[in-house]
């Protein structure tokens, strides 16, 4: 092979990596991505939305939120949505330290349950949701509170499937139960409708973000709170239940 035709190769490689790059750059542009010259890729909401909800923090009582994962019992009277990924080290914080001592106090007494709803900011988050919705019931808390706890090993890997597939095993579930989780795409779509959904609805454009709710209305919190400030929300639904 001469230098010419060496050269014709790599300009046709080179072309074909650019239009790759150009054309998952367009897609992640239209579902709500951001690129910024420091490597950071983020997601943010239509501006009307995040405006409107960020005015009041209320949304109307009779918006069907999409359920997900469920922490606690069906009769609990106050529900608390988590919108989270993965990636995010404060919601790491938050399900590793602040949920804990929630739970002892108003999920394992009945009070409260939490909902969990993916809400990936990157590819490697989006593939630990994959990864994650191969386990049900406390399996899948068990799960997600070693990645959140694992993030920083992870997190960082340009491919961390291989990763990703030593968890599950850890967990029970073989390689190519693991590897067909990650690459389903119709757990995929329903990830991203409902990320779609926060975004339309409730003006969520970071993570964590949550909703809490009970019989007498809701109301979106941005950001994590601490214990003390989530305790007062609860107790707040609560009582209002008892109107």
């Amino acid at each position: 092979m001469n230098f010419e035709n060496i050269i014709k190769k790599i300009s046709a490689l080179v072309a074909s990596v650019v239009v790759f790059v150009l054309t998952l750059g367009m897609y992640l542009s239209f579902k709500g991505f951001v690129f910024y010259p420091d490597g950071r890729i983020e997601l943010v909401a239509p501006a009307n939305a995040a405006q409107k909800n960020e005015q009041n923090g209320k949304i109307a009582p009779n918006l069907l939120i999409p359920w997900g994962p469920q922490l606690g019992s069906n009769k609990a009277k106050v529900t608390l949505y988590e919108f989270s990924s993965y990636g995010c080290y404060h919601c790491a914080e938050f399900q590793l330290k602040t949920l804990p001592e929630i739970k002892k106090k108003y999920i394992d007494t009945g009070i409260l349950r939490v909902v969990f709803s993916d809400f990936p900011l990157d590819r490697n988050s989006m593939q630990a949701s994959l990864l994650a919705h191969c386990f049900s019931g406390n399996k899948f808390f068990e799960f997600s509170d070693m990645l959140f706890a694992k993030q920083r090993e992870w997190g960082l890997k340009s491919n961390p499937n291989e990763t990703f597939i030593k968890y599950a095993k850890a967990f029970g579930l073989n390689e190519e139960n693991a590897k067909a989780c990650m690459q389903d795409k119709e757990v995929a779509e329903q990830i991203m409708e409902k990320r779609q959904f926060a975004i339309a609805n409730l003006g969520i454009s970071g993570t964590p973000s949550f909703v809490i709710s009970s019989v007498k209305g809701r109301e979106i919190i941005y950001g994590a709170p601490d214990v003390k400030t989530l305790e007062q929300l609860i107790q707040k639904y609560l009582n209002n239940t008892k109107n």
